[in-house]
């Protein structure tokens, strides 16, 4: 089996031990790790995106699970998909002109209702 890579962020898990606990998580992105994403099994091609056959549903497929079957795949971090998330989170932080981080703070006074001349918003505007 090649090295062992987290799903979503690419590190490397080789300082975990095998098998992987249901709770484990990534060092890196603290995404869970016992999950369908990180399973030898997982194929987003086919029909409820798990080739075990006898395997149980899940429908979360990036939530730790208690599925029999599971075992760690050595192919489910993808670039392409890091890439295009953080493509698209660029396109948000344009679309709505501040991060995550921004808005979490609010304005100058704490509540978030003003504009970045310091005078009311424009929704604030529509209840007056």
């Amino acid at each position: 089996m090649a090295e062992l890579l987290c799903y979503r962020c690419g590190t490397s898990l080789a300082a975990l031990s095998l098998p992987l606990s249901r709770l484990d998580e990534c060092p890196s992105c603290s995404v869970h790790l016992h999950c369908c994403r990180m399973c030898r099994y997982y194929d987003p091609s086919v029909t409820e995106e798990c080739t075990e056959e006898d395997a149980e549903e899940v429908r979360e497929k990036a939530r730790a699970n208690f599925c029999d079957y599971f075992k760690p795949g050595d192919d489910g971090f993808d670039p392409a998909a890091l890439e295009a998330e953080a493509r698209s989170r660029q396109s948000l932080e344009a679309l709505f002109g501040e991060s995550d981080e921004e808005s979490d703070q609010g304005g100058a006074d704490g509540d978030g209702r003003r504009d970045s001349d310091g005078g009311l918003s424009d929704a604030e505007d529509l209840f007056r």
